[in-house]
């Protein structure tokens, strides 16, 4: 044998490749939809070989669970700042408007991400887990304000005038949702 051996290959550290693969599929979940999520177009996004997918998830639905349990979180991580800051009741009514209107209604994939995980969930137990574990998280920020019944009338509510907004050519004004939850608190 003459010459020399050939180079190997260098082995790539990543050590945050899942997380942004977690990322890459909150994105093609928000342009495309979870029907047109693929393990494809989400290494495509994350700008990973194909493999990696099945490296650290082991199907598709996994990575689904996976990015939206971190959509959901980020989520109840403000509805729960927002709780926590607010010291009286009105304080509290304020903060559920606030939520709603600046928040869950703001520009952005977010409410894509939100309507398609309802959508998904209504047939995927896996993702009706993770809205179970959301809207309990919603729940026991209300609750440190109303009591256990009325919490989750509220957390239906809010859920009713996000997906009202979502859906609807005519969606609710920011002074309609303030009405609304006004109506129903005070």
């Amino acid at each position: 044998m003459t010459g020399a051996a050939p180079a190997r290959r260098t082995r790539r550290h990543d050590p945050h490749r899942r997380d942004r693969l977690i990322d890459a599929a909150l994105a093609v979940i928000a342009e495309h939809g979870v029907a047109g999520t693929t393990h494809r177009e989400i290494a495509r996004a994350a700008d990973v070989p194909l493999g990696s997918m099945t490296y650290h998830f082991d199907g598709l639905d996994d990575i689904l669970a996976e990015a939206f349990t971190r959509h959901t979180e980020s989520i109840a991580r403000v509805f729960d700042e927002r709780l926590t800051a607010a010291r009286t009741r009105d304080e509290a009514v304020e903060a559920v408007v606030t939520l709603v209107a600046d928040d869950l209604l703001s520009p952005g994939h977010d409410l894509i991400l939100t309507v398609e995980l309802y959508v998904a969930a209504a047939r995927n137990p896996r993702l009706k887990a993770v809205t179970q574990a959301w809207m309990q998280r919603s729940r026991d920020a209300l609750v440190r304000h109303f009591d256990p019944t009325t919490a989750r009338e509220v957390d239906a509510l809010i859920e009713g005038l996000t997906l009202h907004s979502a859906l609807s050519t005519d969606p609710m004004t920011p002074a309609q949702i303030r009405h609304a939850i006004e109506r129903y608190l005070r």
